[in-house]
C-alpha cells in the first residue's frame, strides 16, 4: 500500500480446495457443541458479584458478564486451563505447583486458525496462521521479599500467512493474530504497586493495547479492530506500540476506589523506527525480533479515565464501564492531499510528489461497556454490549473516524454455560482530505479509479468451550468496501469480501 492508501494487487491463483475444506470445518464445528459431553461445560464459571472483584480485559474490574473464556488479546487472563482436563498428567512432577508456591507462574497459549476469503477482496484463497504465546509472571514479593513488585514477560512464535495482506486488502485486519512469521519478544516489564495497591508504576517494554482503549465485551471477536481502535493502528508510525510491536514505555495508574481508575502512559512513538526515504519495508521486518528497544523516536502520550459502576440506575446486578481517553503523538505526519510545495496538490502531475508534513497528531476515544441481561438464577450467564468511538484530525490522517459496536451472549444454549456468541460491527471512515485526493486525481486525469469512502465490517462468531482451556470458534465476516474502496487491477472498486474462519485455542 502506498502512502496515500492505494494498493497494487498481486495475482495469485485461488485455492478453492482449501476454501471448500474450511467451509466443511466451519459447518461441522457449529454443530459440535451439541454432541460434546457436558462434564466440564455444565459447571458454571466463576460468579460476578456486585462488588466487582474480578479482573477483566485490561486489568480493570470485570463488568461484562459475557467476556469470553479465551481471546487473542494478551491482556486477557484466559479462564480455565487444559491442565484441569489432563488430570494427574496436567502438572508433570508437580513442577508447576512447586513454582507457583514461590511466586512463579507461566502460561502457554496456542491459537491456530484457518481462514478463507470465499468472495470479493483481491482474490479468493485460504490461509493458516498460528501463534504460540509463552508468558512468565513472577511475584517478586513471594520470591525475593520485594513487596508489591511483579515481573512479566512474554514471547511469541508466529507462523503461517495472513489473509488480509494476501487476499482481502482491508483496513481492519481479519484476525488479531495476523503478523509476519517470527519468533519475537513482546512485553518485558516490572510493575511496582504502592499505597495499598491503589497506585502502580510499570516500566519496560509495553504494548499500549494491553491496557488502553479495551472493551471487555469485544474480546470474543477475531477481527483485530475489536481489540484496538483502528484509527491508531492505521495512522500511527509503524502501526503504533501494539501487537506485535511493543516499545519502551512508562505507565502510571491510580485507583482511588475499586471502581474508578486513572492511567497514563509515555511510549516511544515508533516501535520500528522511521524508514529511509523510499524504503517500504514492513515495520515488523525493521524490528524483526522485538528487541530494538528504541527510545529516541518522538514520544506518544496516552491518558484514560475509567469508571466501573455496579449497576445502571433502576436496575440490579447489571454492571458497566464508561471510559474516556485520548492520545498525542509528537512526531510528524503527512497530508493525504497536499504537496510539500505551497499551494500544490499531490494529485497535480507538476507537484513534487512529497506530502506536506504536519507536526504532531492527536486522537480521542470513548467506550461504553454494559451488561444488559443476566440469565435468571445464574451468576455469570447473560448478555453484554459495547459501543466505542474514536476520532482524529482529517488533515493528516487516512481515516478520521472509527466506530465499533457489538453484543456478546454467554450461556445462550442450555448446558453450554461457558460458550459465547458474538455479533459485531466496525466502521472506519476515510477522511475528507483523502477523499478529496481521490476526486482531484480524477480531475487531473490519472485514470479511472473509485472514490474511497469507508470500510464497514460485520462479524458473527461463536466460541465453544470443549473442555476447560480448549475452545473452538467458527467465525464469519462480511467486509464492505475493503480498504475503504480501493481499486482492483482493472480500476474498479474491490468487491465486498466474505471471510470464513475456524479458530482453536489451547490454554495451559
Amino acid at each position: 500500500m502506498t502512502a496515500n492508501g492505494w494498493a497494487r494487487p498481486r495475482r495469485i491463483g485461488p485455492t478453492s480446495a482449501c476454501a471448500a475444506l474450511l467451509l466443511t470445518a466451519f459447518s461441522a464445528s457449529s454443530l459440535l457443541w451439541t454432541a460434546l459431553p457436558a462434564r466440564a461445560q455444565a459447571q458454571e464459571s466463576r460468579p460476578l458479584p456486585l462488588a466487582l472483584p474480578l479482573s477483566g480485559a485490561g486489568g480493570d474490574p470485570q463488568t461484562a458478564i459475557a467476556q469470553s473464556r479465551t481471546s487473542d488479546q494478551v491482556s486477557v487472563t484466559n479462564e480455565g486451563s487444559i491442565q484441569e482436563a489432563l488430570g494427574p498428567y496436567g502438572d508433570p512432577f508437580g513442577l508447576r505447583a512447586f513454582l507457583a508456591a514461590r511466586g512463579i507462574t507461566y502460561v502457554l497459549t496456542y491459537i491456530g486458525e484457518g481462514l478463507s476469503n470465499v468472495s470479493g477482496g483481491l482474490r479468493r484463497g485460504a490461509t493458516y496462521g498460528g501463534r504460540l504465546d509463552t508468558s512468565l509472571d513472577i511475584d517478586l514479593d513471594k520470591l525475593a521479599g520485594w513487596r508489591g513488585a511483579r515481573f512479566h514477560t512474554d514471547f511469541f512464535q508466529i507462523h503461517g500467512h495472513g489473509l488480509s495482506a494476501r487476499y482481502v486488502n482491508n483496513l481492519t485486519t481479519v484476525t488479531g493474530i495476523e503478523a509476519l512469521p517470527a519468533t519475537r519478544l513482546f512485553e518485558l516489564w516490572i510493575e511496582q504497586r504502592l499505597f495499598d495497591d491503589r497506585f502502580s508504576v510499570k516500566v519496560g517494554q509495553i504494548s499500549a493495547d494491553t491496557e488502553f482503549a479495551i472493551a471487555q465485551s469485544a474480546v470474543v471477536f477475531m477481527n483485530a479492530g475489536f481489540g484496538w481502535p483502528n484509527v491508531g493502528a492505521v495512522v500511527m508510525p509503524s502501526g503504533g506500540p501494539i501487537y506485535p510491536l511493543a516499545t519502551p514505555a512508562l505507565r502510571l495508574k491510580y485507583e482511588p476506589t475499586p471502581e474508578l481508575s486513572f492511567q497514563g502512559g509515555l511510549f516511544n512513538g515508533d516501535p520500528a523506527g522511521t524508514p529511509a526515504l523510499g524504503d517500504m519495508t514492513d515495520p515488523q521486518r525493521r524490528n524483526r525480533t522485538g528487541t530494538n528497544f528504541r527510545v529516541d523516536d518522538p514520544a506518544l502520550l496516552l491518558g484514560e479515565v475509567s469508571y466501573a459502576y455496579p449497576s445502571l440506575p433502576g436496575t440490579e446486578r447489571l454492571p458497566g464501564t464508561a471510559t474516556l481517553g485520548g492520545w498525542y503523538h509528537f512526531g510528524r505526519f503527512e497530508s493525504p492531499r497536499l504537496d510539500s510545495v505551497q499551494g500544490r496538490l499531490l494529485a497535480d502531475p507538476e507537484a513534487s510528489g512529497i506530502s506536506r508534513r504536519f507536526r504532531g497528531n492527536a486522537g480521542i476515544y470513548a467506550i461504553l461497556d454494559q451488561t444488559i441481561y443476566r440469565e435468571p438464577g445464574t451468576a455469570s450467564q447473560g448478555a453484554s454490549a459495547f459501543l466505542r468511538f474514536s476520532a482524529v484530525p482529517s488533515d493528516r490522517n487516512l481515516i478520521d473516524l472509527y466506530v465499533d459496536t457489538g453484543l456478546a451472549y454467554r450461556g445462550l444454549f442450555p448446558g453450554r454455560p461457558n460458550d459465547t456468541l458474538g455479533l459485531g460491527m466496525i466502521h472506519s471512515r476515510i477522511s475528507p482530505e483523502a477523499r478529496a485526493f481521490d476526486r482531484e486525481s480524477l480531475l487531473f486525469g490519472s485514470g479511472p479509479r473509485p472514490l474511497r469512502s469507508s470500510e464497514t465490517v460485520f462479524e458473527a462468531t461463536y466460541q465453544a468451550e470443549l473442555v476447560p482451556g480448549l475452545t473452538l470458534q467458527p467465525d464469519l465476516q462480511y467486509i464492505m468496501r475493503p480498504g475503504g474502496g480501493l481499486p482492483d487491477e482493472s480500476g474498479r472498486r474491490l468487491r465486498n469480501a466474505t471471510v470464513l474462519g475456524l479458530r482453536a485455542t489451547i490454554n495451559y
